[in-house]
C-alpha cells in the first residue's frame, strides 16, 4: 500500500444557492475582505456578492482588473490594494487566474515575499514565525469552474517573466474556506468540455504512481458522475452532478498527482487566451491512448465507470472500448478535435512541452515523460 497521509482543508460548503452565505463564512475572518473577480464576470453576481458580505457588516473591495491576459503580477497591485485598504480576508471569485492571483495576494501582502520568489520556488512556510498564521492573509475561494489543486498545498500561476506555467506552494491553512455554488458554477456545469476536462484530470489522477486506495475511492465516485453528465448536459441534474465530481476530483487529486495531459493544458493555456479546458478535451484521447498501454485495468475500470459497456470484454478490450467511446462523445458534443482549431502553431508549441514537462508532478506520471514524448503528444494533438 501507498504511504499517504490526508487532512481535509479547507473546510467547504456547498449547495445550490450557498452564495447567500458568504457574509456567515466571511465573517470569522474579518470586517473588510479584498475581492478578485476578472473585468468580464457577470455584474450582478458580484454586486450580489458585495450586498450579502455587507449584510453580514463585512466590507468589500473590489479589484476587478483581471483581464484575459492576467499574469501572477497582477497579485502585486492586488497586495498593494490589500495592505493600504487594510484587508483582513481575499476571496476570490471566479475561474482558475483569478483563484491563482488571490491565492498569490494572500500569501505575499503581509508576508513580505516577492512573486518572482514563489515562482521560482520558495516556500511560504519559511517566512512564518512560530507557526503563525497571521503571517498570510485568509483566502476564501468562491469557484466558477474546475480548480484540481483547491485541496493541494501547491496551484498553478502564469509567470509574467515569459508566459510559463509554475507549480507555487501554498502555506498550511491559507485557503479558509472554499464556496462551490450551483448558480456560480451552472455556466461551466452544462459546457460539456469542462466534464471532458474533469474526466481528463480524474483519469490521470486514477493512473499515476502517487495514487492509493482513498484516491482511488473518490476518483471513481467523481467519474461515476462525470458518467452521467456527459449522457446530458442539459438535464437540471447536471449542476449537481458537476459540483460532486468537481470535489471528488479535487480531493483525488490532492491525495495524487495529475499528469501531462493537465500540465500541457495549462501551459498552452499559460501563453493562450483560450480557456483550459478546450485544450484538455482535445488532449484527452491521446493521453488515454498512452495511459491504456501502461495502466490498462486502471483504464478499463475508468471505462466501467463512465458508463461503456465493458461486461464480457478483456482488460484491453475495455480499455480500449472506453477511448472509443470518449472519442465518439467528443464527436456528439461538436468539440474541437485539434489544437490547429485554436489557431496556435505548433512550432511556439516546443517550449511549451518543455515546460509541461518540468512541473514537479509529471514525476509521478505512470511512465517516465520526456520533452520530448511531451512535443510528440502535442503533435498528434495538434
Amino acid at each position: 500500500m501507498t504511504d499517504f497521509s490526508f487532512r481535509i482543508e479547507p473546510e467547504f460548503t456547498i449547495g445550490a444557492d450557498i452564495l447567500n452565505r458568504a457574509g456567515i463564512i466571511c465573517k470569522p475572518y474579518g470586517t473588510r475582505a479584498l475581492i478578485a473577480t476578472e473585468q468580464t464576470a457577470d455584474k450582478e453576481a458580484v454586486e450580489r456578492l458585495i450586498t450579502i458580505l455587507l449584510d453580514a457588516d463585512v466590507e468589500a473591495i473590489l479589484f476587478d482588473a483581471i483581464t484575459p491576459y492576467a499574469t501572477a503580477e497582477a497579485a502585486n497591485a492586488m497586495a498593494e490594494l490589500a495592505r493600504g485598504s487594510r484587508a483582513s480576508m481575499i476571496i476570490g471569485f471566479g475561474g482558475l487566474k483569478t483563484q491563482a492571483i488571490a491565492r498569490l495576494t494572500a500569501i505575499i501582502a503581509r508576508s513580505g515575499l516577492e512573486i518572482f520568489e514563489l515562482l521560482d520556488g520558495k516556500d511560504p512556510e519559511s517566512v512564518r514565525i512560530f507557526s503563525n498564521k497571521e503571517d498570510f492573509l485568509p483566502y476564501i475561494a468562491i469557484l466558477g469552474e474546475i480548480d484540481p489543486f483547491v485541496f493541494a498545498r501547491h496551484f498553478i500561476a502564469i509567470d509574467p517573466r515569459d508566459r510559463s506555467v509554475k507549480l507555487v506552494k501554498s502555506p498550511k491553512g491559507l485557503c479558509a474556506a472554499l464556496v462551490l455554488d450551483g448558480t456560480c458554477m451552472r455556466s461551466a456545469a452544462l459546457k460539456p468540455v469542462s466534464t471532458f476536462d474533469g474526466i481528463s484530470i480524474a483519469l490521470e489522477a486514477y493512473c499515476s504512481r502517487s495514487a492509493n486506495f482513498f484516491s482511488d475511492a473518490l476518483l471513481e465516485q467523481a467519474l461515476s458522475h462525470y458518467s452521467r453528465l456527459s449522457a446530458a448536459f442539459d438535464a437540471e441534474t447536471s449542476v449537481e452532478d458537476f459540483m460532486s465530481a468537481f470535489l471528488f476530483t479535487s480531493m483525488g487529486v490532492a491525495l495524487s498527482n495529475p499528469g501531462i495531459g493537465t500540465s500541457l493544458a495549462y501551459a498552452i493555456y499559460g501563453r493562450f487566451t483560450v480557456e483550459k479546458a478546450q485544450y484538455a478535451e482535445v488532449l484527452l484521447p491521446h493521453i488515454l491512448e498512452k495511459l491504456i498501454s501502461v495502466r490498462p485495468e486502471k483504464v478499463a475500470k475508468a471505462a466501467a465507470l463512465l458508463g461503456v459497456a465493458t461486461d464480457g470484454l478483456s482488460v484491453a478490450e475495455a480499455a480500449n472500448a472506453g477511448l472509443t467511446a470518449i472519442r465518439a462523445r467528443l464527436m456528439e458534443c461538436g468539440l474541437s478535435s485539434r489544437l490547429q482549431e485554436f489557431g496556435l502553431i505548433l512550432d511556439r508549441l516546443i517550449p511549451i512541452a518543455e515546460v509541461a514537462r518540468d512541473l514537479e508532478f509529471i514525476a509521478y506520471s505512470p511512465w517516465t515523460v520526456t520533452a520530448e514524448e511531451a512535443f510528440e503528444l502535442v503533435k498528434r494533438a495538434f
